[in-house]
């Protein structure tokens, strides 16, 4: 059970048993252990070099601070509960070890800017890591892409078929998609990149610490400005958690799509079976639970913005203890945005994509009717009464129960005197594909110039 002594003497009775538990944190920010240690040497070369510690204190707590991050690190550290959290299982390790040495570390600091560096520390990591998961990711759609660029299909609006495309066109869109969620990881990276060591409690400290210094030595850009904001907020870490459910929003959609496209009724794509199940019942079934997990998951991480958003909205400056509840959803939401970025590349590689199918769905749902008001346009109509024109053709088709490519010249005619034999060619799918070339088009030479730049684009950035 956890007493108040290590608070300097104030209480008289030790807390209650079911509040020191209800108070530990250590099962969740134990995930700290290795950048607690990081910032704690940065922390003891800084006392020394201003001669609060000797140079044989400093050396002391560097051997033994690397001594426990190495255990840590191979899990074999023990972290007692009873002292509550990562902070104290450290420095108390540290002080059993070396003796007062340890005990020295903590001058000039408190858990509050401590913690604060910690979780910055933490995060930085993280946005590096999980951008790295999103590029793979991206050059796996890109790569996709690039092998699939002759493989027409529709476009859709409302889920409704709409325009002649191709498959690398409609995979290069989530290519895009995710170069904006690597920027917002990146941009949130540079902005938390900030020490907020030196804070102390909320008012700084007497002594004259090297802020900068410190904030050097753990490679960020400068320390924070301000005591009580460096302490008393954590709107870094709801930036990471926005960006991270940007990201699963985005998963969401693409899993969403597998699990559509895998249907019977589209049946554009066949899964791998090393990312699908079967049924304890139906021995036929092939289930896309890998892409229906992540879909899943967004609320799980949408969830986490939103715990975080409601702990801080109603706290007072500076430190409150609510900001305990920081971690989870932050851990959380790191964990399986990651998890599912690394899951669906290879979903991606593996999937099978039905060329026949996908073709095969341009002859139906009058996707080329734009074509044919187009082909007014191009002889000087207006758009709008062509939008009319080729709108009335599509009612006569569907009367007739065919499609436009089979009405004769005489109907069109009666709908427009500037029709002529050319429109049939315009209205064959492959023409009005490449019809559309224009940058960000569906045209074969700009969906191959987009996927070799991305690729290009990509793996230039993995490989720094």
């Amino acid at each position: 059970m956890a007493t108040h002594k290590a608070w300097g003497g104030r209480f008289s009775e030790d807390l209650d048993e079911v509040a020191s538990k209800f108070l530990a944190s250590v099962e969740v920010d134990g995930a700290l252990g290795e950048v607690d240690v990081q910032g704690s040497i940065a922390h003891a070369t800084m006392l020394c070099s201003i001669g609060v510690l000797s140079a044989e204190e400093r050396d002391a707590i560097v051997a033994g601070l690397t001594q426990i991050a190495s255990e840590i690190t191979n899990k074999t550290f023990v972290f007692d509960p009873a002292r509550e959290d990562v902070h104290m299982n450290i420095e108390g390790a540290l002080t059993d070890r070396i003796g007062v040495a340890g005990a020295r570390l903590h001058t000039g600091r408190s858990r509050n800017d401590q913690v604060a560096t910690d979780m910055r520390l933490w995060s930085r990591a993280a946005c590096q890591r999980v951008g790295k998961r999103v590029d793979q990711l991206a050059l796996a759609l890109a790569q996709r892409a690039a092998g699939e660029v002759d493989v027409l299909m529709p476009a859709y609006t409302h889920l409704q078929r709409a325009q002649p495309s191709r498959l690398s066109h409609h995979l290069l869109a989530y290519v895009e998609m995710l170069d904006r969620d690597r920027g917002r990881l990146s941009d949130c990276e540079q902005r938390l990149n900030e020490c907020p060591l030196g804070s102390g409690a909320v008012a700084g400290t007497t002594f004259a610490l090297d802020r900068e210094q410190t904030a050097r030595d753990l490679g960020f850009s400068r320390p924070m400005r301000n005591s009580i904001d460096a302490t008393g907020d954590r709107d870094f870490l709801l930036e990471l958690l926005s960006a991270l459910a940007i990201v699963a929003t985005h998963l969401s959609r693409l899993s969403e799509e597998l699990v559509l496209w895998s249907t019977q009724e589209f049946a554009f794509v066949e899964m791998a079976d090393a990312h699908t199940t079967g049924s304890s019942m139906m021995p036929q079934k092939k289930n896309p639970d890998v892409a229906e997990v992540v879909r899943g998951k967004t609320g799980r991480v949408v969830g986490s913005l939103v715990a975080l958003l409601v702990t801080l909205k109603g706290l007072p400056l500076g430190y409150n203890r609510d900001l305990q509840e920081d971690k989870p959803p932050v851990f959380d939401a790191v964990s399986q945005v990651d998890r599912c970025l690394e899951v669906l590349e290879r979903v991606i590689l593996a999937a099978r994509f039905d060329a026949e199918r996908m073709r095969r769905a341009l002859d139906a749902g009058f996707v080329n009717a734009t074509e044919a008001a187009d082909y007014l346009v191009e002889k000087g109509v207006a758009f709008r009464d062509a939008h009319a024109v080729a709108g009335r053709l599509v009612a006569r088709a569907i009367e007739a129960k065919t499609d436009l490519a089979s009405l004769p010249l005489p109907v069109y005619l009666e709908e427009h005197p500037a029709f002529d034999q050319g429109i049939y060619s315009v209205l064959e799918p492959e023409r009005a594909v490449e019809r559309r070339d224009l940058l960000g088009a569906p045209a074969k030479r700009r969906v191959q110039a987009a996927a070799e730049s991305a690729i290009t684009r990509l793996t230039e950035r993995l490989a720094r």
